[in-house]
Order: structure tokens, then C-alpha cells, then sequence
């Protein structure tokens, strides 16, 4: 089975934890809650940097530098 493709803008955080479980660590350096909650299969990366006030280019490129 392939990786699901982490530029997706849809992708759901449950299904990016799924296949990049070291993603999470990222996530909670942030102080982001996201590893675990009940609304991880319906939000994105977009959804989460919204609701934790980041700026998502710089979250992704974060988190590309930092977990691939």
C-alpha cells in the first residue's frame, strides 16, 4: 500500500498520522493536540494551523524539513 500523498491539502491528519506516526512529534512541539483527537479524520494540516493561529507554509515546511 502507497503512502497517501502529504501535499494534498484533504489529506486528514488521521490518515497522515497513520502513515508518518513521527509526524505527530511535530504537531506536539507545537503544543497541537491533534495526535489522538476525535476530530483528526476530518481535519487537515490547513484545518489544525487555523485553529492553532500558524502559518501553514511555514508549518509544512517544518514539518517536510523535519519528518521526511
Amino acid at each position: 500500500m502507497s503512502k497517501p500523498d502529504f501535499d494534498d491539502p484533504d489529506l486528514p491528519l488521521a490518515d497522515l498520522f497513520a502513515a508518518w506516526p513521527e509526524a505527530a512529534a511535530m504537531f506536539l512541539a507545537h503544543r497541537m493536540l491533534c495526535p489522538g483527537c476525535p476530530i483528526a479524520p476530518f481535519h487537515a494540516i490547513t484545518d489544525a494551523c487555523l485553529e492553532y493561529d500558524l502559518d501553514e507554509d511555514e508549518f509544512r515546511a517544518e514539518l517536510a524539513r523535519d519528518v521526511w
